[in-house]
């Protein structure tokens, strides 16, 4: 294992495994098969590239992901592997170098897409070659009834017949019990050893909101926690992908489209664009994200309902594979439920596939509507049982009020059934809440019994409970009928009384914003950092240009924040950071090394004060005053001095430059403060009463720190 390790240190600049990937390499530089399951960001890659380094020949690896394949080698030739791939953007001389490169093994990996390492022609070329191993990416693929069904993967399976010596790895980031299954068996995969890493994803921050005006919503998050973060929004239509990238650019941010119906070049430039720049959004339909490598992502959020919990976990997980915090934001409407429902029953699919797409739109709901752990619901869906609530979703952070809404319910079952089971929800509100319209008129429904009945509830809360009973299952819209609501069978018990019924409760607006606002996204760097942090982003970002590669490529953002925590000063130094091996030593050390030599650390904001207390500190070290800090950062006064006084009593500022007092009040608030400290138990309630309460406990924190005492 020895040399496994050296690879990945000199190679990748990593001084050790992470999770299986140690055993899983063992696994295959041994001869043997494996099945991998590990998150996104978890370092799959890794697995089957050591590997094949470490073995006789050239590894083969099968990607469903043609537009990425130049990225893939491009970060593989960074840490000088040698690495190319096959396919239709290359001319006829270009693949006939890359044919000789396989016959010769002066390559350790080539890329194809299934489609090609299929055909005749490529599996001849094999036969002249020495193979290191068949690695098959994104192999959920192979399964039918996953939501990225390849039917090309469907054939993968001869590659053990034809080659039988040589070992083959699977990997996935998602797939429930079924899919894996279906990959053992498909890949005849079933002697392959199994890792099955857990399927959390820690860092990220899940937040799922109903309700109406989903666009405002989704700029509120945005504007608030990702003012100047990479993103995804996801829509449901090609339509709305495009109209909401429009509105993003009208609100000031640089925001691409993508989806199937783009010109081909238009989605590669969008791709390209949102890769290699940062602060960018894409706007995309589903047809965006498989493989997408970006590290930095900081939010994935959802414009629309997914259609099954896979889809969900996967691409939220394109958010923070770096490991750093990052959010997953989705909104949904009672639109949303109806159209995916209607979608799956239209389909040309058979009855038994209709049943599963079913089955797991109704689990997506499930996890929606609930009002327990998010994290714990997506990973019992995939098998793995989570102890506790994770306290790092919206439902553990903010739990859901619920209410008996069984009389509502009723209210809204039997106003369905008044109306004729005809009408659409809007309409069928305005006849609760008795709105006088022609419409209704015409109809005779002011006169039903079921006009006006629900005025104790605004239109907002009608929205929810219908949304709820379309979800839970007691209605349904019949799109035959133009989206008419329609009783089920379901509702039968509710109606006669037989059964009670508790709803979540619609969120208030101001709780909500406040709710949102209380999670921005925290700095990761150190404000003593942080210039020398910008700088070496710079760099990259012009290293990154000059190559045509994107600046994670380069180095990951991870490994900038370690440059600049740690400030190495030797070429042995910067040995020790993560993610700079022998290559990207020889190529970028020297600059590097210069950089950070321009930029010494600030000795008084070298300190273990928080980020918070460091802004305020660097405020007030430019002469800014402690009101002027406060309107800056938009805190309250009691705030910034609070964070002055902990920089106080770590001698970092002084006394008499932060509070506005003479030399005799700070003497009778030091004795004051003393006084009580000869008492048994220390309050300083007593100090601001005793001092006739004309001092702020944020001054009195202030002097007390000054004297250097607990």
């Amino acid at each position: 294992m020895s040399q496994a390790l050296d690879i990945l240190s000199n190679r990748f600049g990593y001084q050790s495994f992470r999770f299986q990937q140690q055993e899983i390499i063992e696994t295959l530089i041994s001869g043997q098969d494996a099945l991998v399951l590990m998150p996104t960001g978890g370092g799959k890659s890794v697995c089957y590239q050591i590997p094949a380094i470490a073995r006789k020949g050239v590894g083969i690896v099968i990607s469903p992901l043609i537009a990425l394949m130049q990225d893939q080698v491009d970060a593989l030739e960074q840490n000088g592997v040698k690495a190319t791939f096959l396919n239709s953007t290359q001319t006829n001389a270009q693949q006939q170098q890359v044919r000789q490169q396989l016959i010769d093994s002066t390559i350790d990996l080539l890329y194809v897409a299934p489609e090609r390492a299929m055909t005749e022609d490529f599996l001849q070329l094999l036969g002249q070659c020495e193979i290191a191993l068949f690695a098959i990416d994104e192999a959920h693929c192979v399964s039918q009834w996953g939501h990225d069904f390849r039917r090309d993967y469907q054939n993968l399976y001869r590659l053990h017949d034809l080659f039988p010596e040589v070992p083959r790895i699977a990997l996935t980031a998602t797939a429930d019990q079924r899919t894996r299954f279906e990959i053992e068996q498909q890949l005849n995969l079933q002697q392959a050893r199994k890792f099955v890493h857990s399927f959390d994803r820690p860092n990220i921050f899940y937040q799922i909101s109903e309700g109406q005006n989903n666009r405002q919503r989704l700029w509120n998050f945005i504007s608030r926690k990702h003012a100047q973060d990479s993103g995804i929004v996801y829509c449901l239509s090609r339509k709305q992908v495009e109209s909401t990238a429009d509105w993003l650019v009208s609100k000031g941010r640089t925001a691409l489209p993508y989806h199937a119906g783009l010109d081909k070049q238009i989605r590669a430039d969008n791709q390209r664009q949102f890769l290699q720049q940062e602060n960018v959004i894409i706007v995309a339909t589903i047809a965006f994200g498989m493989g997408i490598d970006k590290p930095d992502v900081r939010f994935v959020a959802h414009l629309n309902l997914p259609k099954n919990i896979e889809s969900y976990y996967q691409e939220t997980g394109r958010a923070g594979r770096d490991g750093q915090p990052a959010n997953a934001w989705l909104a949904y409407g009672l639109q949303d439920i109806i159209t995916l429902r209607q979608m799956s029953q239209d389909s040309d699919a058979s009855e038994s596939h209709k049943r599963n797409l079913h089955h797991k739109l109704e689990a997506m709901l499930g996890l929606c509507e609930q009002t327990r752990c998010r994290r714990q619901t997506i990973l019992n869906y995939f098998d793995e049982a989570m102890d506790k609530p994770c306290g790092h979703c919206d439902n553990c952070v903010s739990p859901p009020q619920t209410w008996d809404a069984t009389e509502a319910s009723r209210m809204a079952l039997s106003c369905v059934y008044r109306t004729g089971q005809r009408f659409g929800v809007n309409y069928l509100i305005d006849v609760l809440l008795g709105k006088v319209h022609s419409r209704i008129s015409q109809n005779g429904h002011d006169r039903v019994s079921t006009f006006g009945i629900g005025t104790s509830l605004s239109s907002a809360e009608w929205h929810s409970i219908y949304r709820q009973l379309i979800a839970l299952g007691y209605i349904r819209s019949d799109a035959e009928s133009h989206g008419a609501i329609q009783l089920t069978s379901h509702c039968k018990a509710l109606l006669k009384g037989d059964e009670t019924l508790l709803l979540r409760k619609v969120a208030e607006k101001a709780e909500a914003e406040k709710t949102a606002h209380g999670k921005t996204s925290k700095s990761r760097v150190r404000i003593a950092d942080q210039p020398l942090f910008d700088a070496l982003r710079e760099q990259r970002r012009l290293l990154a240009e000059k190559q045509g590669v994107p600046p994670f490529v380069i180095l990951h953002d991870k490994t900038l924040q370690e440059l600049s925590l740690h400030r190495p000063t030797s070429a042995a130094q910067l040995q020790t950071i993560s993610g700079i091996g022998a290559r990207k030593l020889e190529l970028y050390g020297s600059e590097i090394l210069d950089i950070i030599a321009r930029f010494p650390l600030d000795q008084t904001l070298d300190n273990n004060l928080t980020n918070t207390v460091n802004e305020t500190l660097q405020l007030f070290l430019q002469n800014n005053r402690p009101e002027q800090i406060a309107e800056l950062r938009e805190l309250s006064i009691n705030t910034i001095y609070n964070h002055l006084s902990a920089a106080i009593e770590l001698d970092l500022v002084k006394l008499e430059d932060v509070i506005p007092l003479n030399k005799s009040e700070t003497e009778q608030l030091i004795y004051a403060i003393e006084l009580a400290q000869g008492e048994e138990v220390f309050r300083m309630k007593n100090v601001y009463e005793s001092l006739q309460e004309k001092y702020d406990y944020s001054i009195l924190n202030c002097v007390k720190a000054s004297m250097g005492v607990d």
